[in-house]
């Protein structure tokens, strides 16, 4: 048996034969042509992209399974790279300078333009090679007759082993037979990742040469939580994950039943249970798992997808769509939250280059600086407000000056749609995170100004610890148990409390089971999380009391050490919850 270890992408647990879904690009012919064979050349090209043109449309056109709005767009996109005529341009220079085969040429220029975008250091930005690949894969398929496998109409159930796993190819596949996606590369934020996780097929992705590693046929394992695929598994891991999914299966039944139910501990105390998303796709399973709203709606995607800055329409159309389906359930959508490094390779936007963009401009401080950007968010935001119940969350804010700014755009747009008779809710709420020490420490200040708080543990624990989660030498000191942490969020808690705002919770530390008796007897009143997790945390908070919650916080305050924290914690949700640390 061998084991290969990766990216968690998208969890749960899948046993099932193999589909390897070839990308060779070291079989792309290449040969010598003269002159006066290119222009046949370049009507093999033509006749390629034509083809592609007609494919996508096939794909649109599809009746089973209507297209998401994001997939129409992705594949819209695709069909103005292939109708761009300065493709053609290039394709022809090339073939003029190289005097080479167009299959050969068309490979050249892609893998030029991959080079370039891979060059830039961000993920994200480096993930959207895929379209090129895309694009690129489907005319050099038509050029050399190459059979595609219709991922449509699969006849059997199947993990799909891939190197980078086509956008189009992901839109159309038939998501009730994939079973699960294995990738040599991707990341979180591909297109692969998110629809596995609006799907629920679980992926596990970034692990380097499993294309090389198995055939069509083969049976592996994968597991989804932990971002591990097993080859060749011997029958013990066999029997341990059956057992193991057919547990998973049979808590998410039990777990599911609690979606009608409150998420009310046993003394009374009403907790609001919330989902983290990323795009609109996302509610269908926000629904499915009994969340009473959105907590965290990451608005940054709809930036990121493009090349181009969304205008105000485009925005209106994504938030107006996620706020109407919640039908009147609250919705919290977070103001743009992305390092200026990423914003500027993008889209064209010039600050120079940042040695640490992650403690630079970005969040907030991005937005303050380009209000033209702000304004335009907000103004989108502000007019989707009448189709439900949103709340607006301004992203890193570090002290009450830059909280005073925001507010003070928020206030002056209100107006000016207002005076432009544009109809918008009354008064929508306006909070923060609170994710850096500054705000932390003066959160009493910050709660006189702020409708609500949302902790973002994820960056609130680096940075306060100093560890960046990313170094393998340093990340064993990341410890959300670590007695200032804990400390820490108490503050928080009691300061937003004492304001008369709630307190909730947006990061990782929310969705951990192990964690959530600890964060209720803090007197954390919201928790937000992936959709998932959402049934278990609600068990966790159905079968105890906040009294209790309060004694076990009472007794970890007391300690000193962070081990001794985590043995306690651990000790204890293992014997009243079976959650296993």
């Amino acid at each position: 048996m061998k084991e290969l270890r990766g990216i968690s992408a998208s969890p749960g647990i899948s046993q099932c034969s193999v589909l390897v879904l070839q990308d060779d690009q070291s079989e792309i012919p290449r040969y010598d042509i003269d002159e006066d064979m290119v222009s046949r050349e370049y009507e093999r090209f033509s006749q390629a992209v034509q083809a592609a043109i007609e494919e996508i449309e096939q794909i649109k056109n599809q009746g089973d399974s209507p297209l998401q709005p994001n997939e129409r767009q992705m594949l819209d996109t695709h069909m103005l790279m292939l109708n761009d005529p300065d493709l053609g341009n290039k394709v022809q220079a090339g073939l003029y300078e190289q005097l080479t085969n167009v299959e050969y040429v068309l490979f050249d220029l892609m893998q030029d333009l991959v080079k370039k975008l891979e060059a830039v250091k961000d993920d994200y930005i480096r993930e959207r090679t895929a379209d090129l690949h895309d694009v690129s894969k489907r005319i050099i398929n038509n050029l050399l007759s190459d059979e595609r496998i219709d991922l449509s109409t699969l006849n059997d159930d199947v993990i799909l082993v891939c190197h980078d796993l086509m956008p189009s190819d992901a839109i159309a596949m038939d998501k009730l037979r994939v079973k699960g996606i294995a990738m040599d590369g991707g990341g979180k934020t591909s297109h692969t990742a998110i629809i596995a996780r609006a799907f629920e097929i679980p992926a596990v992705l970034g692990l380097g040469d499993i294309t090389q590693r198995v055939k069509t046929g083969d049976f592996i394992v994968m597991d989804g939580y932990k971002g591990i695929v097993y080859l060749e598994p011997d029958e013990q891991t066999l029997d341990s994950y059956s057992r193991k999914q057919q547990a998973v299966q049979k808590r998410e039944i039990q777990l599911m039943r609690l979606n009608e139910l409150p998420a009310e501990t046993r003394d009374g105390k009403m907790l609001s249970l919330k989902a983290n998303i990323e795009i609109p796709e996302e509610v269908d399973a926000v629904e499915s798992h009994g969340a009473d709203g959105i907590g965290l709606y990451r608005s940054e995607f709809l930036f990121m997808k493009s090349s181009t800055l969304p205008d105000e329409e485009e925005q209106y159309d994504a938030y107006s769509r996620v706020i109407s389906a919640m039908k009147r359930r609250p919705v919290t959508i977070r103001t743009l939250d992305l390092g200026g490094d990423k914003l500027m390779h993008s889209m064209n936007l010039h600050g120079g280059v940042e040695k640490n963009p992650i403690l630079g401009w970005r969040a907030i401080r991005f937005c303050l600086s380009h209000v033209d950007i702000f304004r335009t968010q907000l103004r989108a935001l502000l007019r989707a407000s009448v189709h439900g119940n949103l709340r607006i969350m301004f992203p890193l804010i570090s002290g009450v000056q830059e909280l005073k700014e925001a507010l003070a755009i928020f206030q002056a747009v209100k107006l000016e749609l207002q005076q432009e008779n544009i109809p918008i809710a009354e008064n929508i709420p306006a909070g923060i995170m609170i994710e850096v020490p500054s705000a932390a420490m003066t959160s009493d200040l910050l709660a006189k100004r702020s409708n609500f708080f949302s902790i973002g543990t994820n960056d609130l624990i680096q940075y306060t610890l100093a560890v960046d989660r990313g170094n393998e030498h340093v990340a064993y000191l990341y410890d959300p148990l670590h007695p200032g942490i804990i400390r820490s969020l108490k503050m928080i808690i009691d300061n937003a409390h004492k304001a008369g705002i709630s307190a909730g919770m947006c990061g990782e530390m929310a969705g951990d089971p192990l964690y959530t008796l600890i964060l209720l007897g803090l007197g954390l009143d919201e928790f937000s999380m992936s959709s998932f997790g959402i049934p278990q945390i609600k068990q966790i908070i159905r079968s105890t009391s906040i009294l209790e919650a309060e004694e076990f916080v009472g007794r970890v305050l007391e300690m000193d050490s962070p081990d001794a924290i985590v043995d306690f914690v651990s000790t204890t949700m293992e014997d009243k919850f079976d959650i296993t640390g």
